[in-house]
């Protein structure tokens, strides 16, 4: 398996303007998060991307992109019904080839030197199959995210065969049906916001928008099938996904960048500086 193409999504109602944020880089940098994205996939050798925009958005994404514009190509998403559909969208783009997906409201900070994409397209190419990044997540945090239920590939630590997956499943649910051997308690496999897909995916996404009848359409029900028809896996990778679109989202995600960065001790001394300074008004 060769990854040449990449789309990021973009559309939906609360996620069109976080990419567009700005923060600073572990470079020291300041950078839209569209194009600390755009630097994570081409890390990963993939240099032809996609993003699905919301109609007349096109302007906006360019300049967000900034030096890293070329060569980025655009689709939209003429309504917002799912993300599954904005995944759609770009299915001329995709065409038969494999490709990589992130959302355009996560980031990603690795604990070493390869960047979480380059380790994901690095691990589909060796298994030579879908493989989505996970994250062990608390299960206060499953109305967020997919989920996935499965078992410990062996002799792989961290890789998973996949056997269902679910959207935003309840506790219960995930209790019942998305055990996975090993986790701590409580604590689930969830989506990183970043996949490496094949083209069955569009073929099961085409056939899910001849049935919608104008209903949202997910990606997680086609994923759930692409495991029922193929060999799917699950990998966690050496890095942490931040979701800039929740509470605090952006600052723990810049919090997170700063710390991984050039200027850690500099960040370092600076949050305990107000640490103390709080501890002591309040004191």
């Amino acid at each position: 398996m060769e990854i040449k193409k990449a789309v990021i999504t973009a559309a939906g109602r609360k996620q069109r303007t976080l990419p567009l944020q700005t923060l600073v880089d572990r470079d020291g940098q300041s950078k839209t998060a569209l194009r600390i994205l755009i630097e994570e996939i081409r890390a990963a050798g993939v240099e032809e991307i996609c993003i699905v925009v919301s109609p007349g958005d096109q302007e906006t994404y360019t300049a967000a992109a900034g030096s890293s514009a070329n060569g980025l190509q655009f689709t939209e998403q003429p309504r917002p019904v799912g993300y599954g559909h904005a995944v759609y969208c770009a299915r001329d783009f995709v065409g038969q080839e494999p490709f990589l997906l992130l959302v355009g409201d996560h980031l990603y900070v690795t604990s070493g030197q390869n960047r979480a994409a380059q380790q994901l397209v690095e691990i589909a190419c060796t298994e030579n199959c879908a493989v989505s990044a996970v994250q062990a997540t608390h299960e206060s945090k499953l109305p967020f995210y997919g989920a996935v239920g499965g078992r410990l590939v062996a002799g792989h630590k961290g890789l998973y065969e996949i056997a269902q997956v679910l959207e935003k499943p309840t506790p219960t649910e995930a209790e019942q049906r998305l055990i996975v051997p090993g986790l701590r308690s409580g604590h689930y496999l969830c989506f990183f916001g970043m996949h490496v897909l094949t083209p069955s995916v569009m073929a099961l996404l085409t056939d899910a928008v001849k049935f919608a009848q104008d209903a949202p359409i997910q990606l997680t029900p086609a994923l759930n099938e692409l495991a029922q028809q193929e060999r799917y896996l699950a990998c966690e990778l050496r890095a942490r996904r931040y979701d800039v679109g929740v509470k605090y989202g952006l600052l723990t995600a810049q919090v997170a960048l700063a710390l991984s960065g050039q200027d850690r001790e500099e960040v370092l001394s600076g949050l305990v500086e107000l640490l103390v300074r709080r501890e002591l008004e309040s004191s």
